[in-house]
């Protein structure tokens, strides 16, 4: 598969690229085992039991990004670069976690003393220049960050209570490390060297309960009262195979910033390096010409051992993100009204993140994602990826928050701008209702065989390295960049009641 799209590197781009470059090993990407083990894990060809607690699948660090607030704008390029930096330091613990199973095997404190110990001291200095940033520009930098700068192992069963506050890592070897009594890696990668997804991560969408899922976060925000129309913009399925693994909300100016490759349909110059004005004056993919804005998310792959365009490339099968990408088969892209009454128009260039790239480490607070099968849609799950009965399609759907503060089109940590509606439908206090955008995603995916404990051909959405592939990690990102005739024309028609596209 081909893909199209631009980089225009800058010294702190090239600074990330170089400091995520020793993850690519033996001339040809990562392996990247997956140390994943039941509490109880007997196989054929082991006949052993494992303790969980004895694994530390991952590396645990609390999200510095999502505590800040208050970062003067003339600060945020600075700040998000630095972000950057430690989400490749994060990339980087976690690969030498992955290969380290035999020394971690001899040293219960080798986790401690080699991976986290370091790791935390290097943390320090960049949120030490945040600091100083945040105050150079004329801002306030809280002063308990530093708090934030330890990082722990973490076993893969380990519940999600995203605290990862501690950093003492005093869990940090286990008596096994993670690997096999007989001196081998834990074989639990399903053969692909990906760590993750396992057979844990999956559910038969028989087994999940009709209507469910319950959470502040996602809720459609249109109902049969207030402003009850819809505007639908088609913009394609990335027929213009347009990938690349920046983000240009979170990581601006950084090449690889999310270290995982995103699909993109709308606006056609999407990369780190877009200013608004590129965006303004980009080619659209939406079939309406007013309308570009860029839509992106993660992609999805099937682990079959398909080497794709990216199978050494950082972002791509480097940092793990391994086998064929799925384009989804419909990208439907529709706006909602909001059920206490009118919605007001977007301002230009309105950035949204909706879920967490880092759910499965920093808790499920700011998860959103929710994934299904065609035929079942009544049944929706946020933490398991569906296997769907013959016939049936994958479906994963994003309700992005619909209550704007007024003023901002970002935040300094991308959230604090934007809210989600309440229980009834309406928005927390100084804020307004606008389009409520809902992306349903629906893909042909042959289903996973669950066998044993043993998850064969899996599919996955692509994530930090750290996330393990987790499906509680998809998340999905907008920037409005509709021209003010369009923009008018959705308001119009949601307000109306009106079904338009």
């Amino acid at each position: 598969m081909g893909r199209k799209t631009r980089k225009r590197r800058t010294p702190l781009a090239a600074k990330v690229v170089a400091g995520a470059a020793a993850l690519a090993v033996g001339g040809g990407g990562l392996v990247w085992a997956n140390f994943h083990a039941s509490a109880h894990e007997e196989g054929p060809a082991h006949h052993r039991t494992r303790s969980a607690a004895a694994q530390v699948a991952t590396i645990d660090c609390p999200d510095v990004g999502q505590q800040l607030s208050g970062v003067p704008d003339r600060a945020r390029g600075e700040v998000d670069g630095e972000l950057a930096t430690m989400d490749s330091q994060i990339t980087e613990a976690y690969q030498r976690l992955a290969t380290t199973r035999r020394a971690q095997a001899g040293d219960p404190r080798f986790v401690q003393n080699t991976i986290l110990g370091p790791l935390k001291d290097r943390r320090k200095a960049i949120i030490d220049r945040i600091q100083l940033e945040i105050d150079r520009a004329g801002g306030r930098a809280d002063d308990n960050l530093d708090q934030l700068a330890g990082c722990q192992g973490r076993p893969a069963e380990q519940p999600q209570n995203g605290d990862g506050q501690n950093g003492d890592g005093q869990d940090g070897g286990g008596q096994d490390g993670g690997q096999n009594q007989d001196g081998g890696q834990n074989q639990d990668d399903n053969g692909n060297g990906a760590a993750g997804p396992v057979a844990d991560d999956f559910i038969d969408i028989n087994d999940v309960e009709p209507n469910s899922r319950h959470s502040e976060n996602g809720l459609a925000a249109n109902g049969d009262g207030g402003s009850t129309g819809t505007f639908t913009t088609d913009c394609g399925v990335n027929e213009n195979n347009l990938f690349n693994s920046d983000n240009l909300i979170a990581a601006p100016g950084v090449d690889n910033g999310a270290h995982h490759v995103h699909d993109y349909v709308g606006n056609q110059d999407n990369d780190a390096f877009s200013s608004d004005e590129d965006l303004a004056n980009a080619d659209t993919s939406c079939r309406n010409q007013g309308d570009r804005s860029t839509y992106y998310w993660p992609v999805l792959r099937l682990q079959d051992g398909t080497e794709e365009f990216d199978a050494n490339e950082l972002g791509g099968g480097a940092e793990g993100n391994v086998g064929r990408i799925l384009k989804p088969a419909q990208a439907e892209l529709k706006f909602v009204g909001n059920q206490q009454g009118d919605v007001v128009a977007m301002p230009k260039f309105l950035r949204i993140i909706t879920g967490d790239a880092k759910s499965f480490t920093n808790g499920d607070a700011n998860a959103n994602s929710s994934w299904s099968c065609t035929g079942f849609e009544d049944r929706q799950v946020t933490d398991k990826y569906p296997l769907c009965p013959e016939g049936s399609q994958v479906v994963r759907t994003s309700n992005f928050q619909s209550c704007w503060d007024g003023q901002n089109i970002d935040s300094a940590n991308h959230r604090d701008h934007m809210a989600f509606v309440q229980e009834d439908g309406g928005c927390p206090n100084g804020f307004q209702a606008i389009p409520q955008l809902q992306v349903r995603l629906v893909y042909d995916i042959p289903t996973p065989t669950v066998e044993n404990g043993q998850v064969r051909n899996p599919y996955a959405v692509d994530s930090f390295p750290e996330q393990l592939h987790k499906p509680i990690t998809d998340h999905n990102d907008f920037i409005n960049v509709m021209d003010e005739h369009l923009m008018n024309e959705v308001v119009d028609c949601i307000n109306s009641g009106e079904d338009c596209q």
